[in-house]
């Protein structure tokens, strides 16, 4: 359930890293290559989601719209961990009904604690405070690196070089296709613009150009 597809988090003192990768496809057709898997639901907290293509995108936009209407009646956002909770039970409650294929990762940055938060969330409802997480085929190769290379004082620098690292293994060594993968960085200035990071592709295109040439 969304194997294909890629979702990782990295939790350090004072910011969360959420990152995807930009595929959408389904069975053997890829049908786009720039798909946003985040849903901000306040200004310090948001998700990013993979699986069924209709269930991601349905399911997100229940919990930011639900998320954003108890804000406008009660005048005061919810906390990070109560808005995990939430969508845990959204998603638990759901199983009964009509299972939403999503499984999720959860991260932001609580200003009044000066604390940041990473949840990992399946379809199941299973939810988990981690340090760092992964989703999908790709989290089998690179949460040994996450788990060596991963240190709670990282400087944002630090995260984002962890998170190439990470990037170019899922690149060099899963089978499918993942050219590229955004990813976005919340601290206590909230969301930072989304950034992108494609294949290192010059070595590929050389290689490619020499066999042509002689063919």
């Amino acid at each position: 359930m969304g194997g294909m597809e890629c979702l990782i988090g990295i939790q350090c003192d004072s910011f969360t890293i959420l990152a995807h990768d930009n595929f959408a496809g389904r069975s053997i057709l890829a049908m786009k290559q720039d798909q946003d898997k985040l849903f901000k639901l306040d200004k310090n907290v948001g998700i990013v989601v993979c699986g069924e293509a209709g269930d991601t995108v349905y399911f997100g936009e229940y919990v930011q719209k639900n998320i954003a209407l108890y804000r406008i009646r009660n005048g005061y956002s919810l906390s990070i961990e109560s808005t995990a909770h939430f969508t845990r039970n959204e998603l638990a409650e759901s199983l009964r009904r009509r299972p939403f294929a999503v499984n999720l990762l959860l991260g932001g940055f609580d200003s009044n604690e000066s604390k940041s938060y990473l949840y990992w969330m399946d379809y199941l409802g299973t939810l988990g405070t981690v340090p760092y997480g992964a989703q999908g085929y790709g989290s089998n190769f690179i949460l040994g690196l996450l788990d060596r290379y991963h240190r709670s004082n990282m400087t944002e620098a630090e995260g984002v070089e962890l998170l190439e690292k990470c990037i170019k293994e899922i690149q060099k060594r899963l089978i499918i296709n993942l050219p590229s993968f955004s990813y976005y960085i919340i601290d206590s200035n909230g969301f930072s613009e989304k950034r992108t990071i494609t294949a290192a592709s010059e070595e590929a295109v050389s290689s490619v150009s020499e066999i042509a040439m002689a063919i």
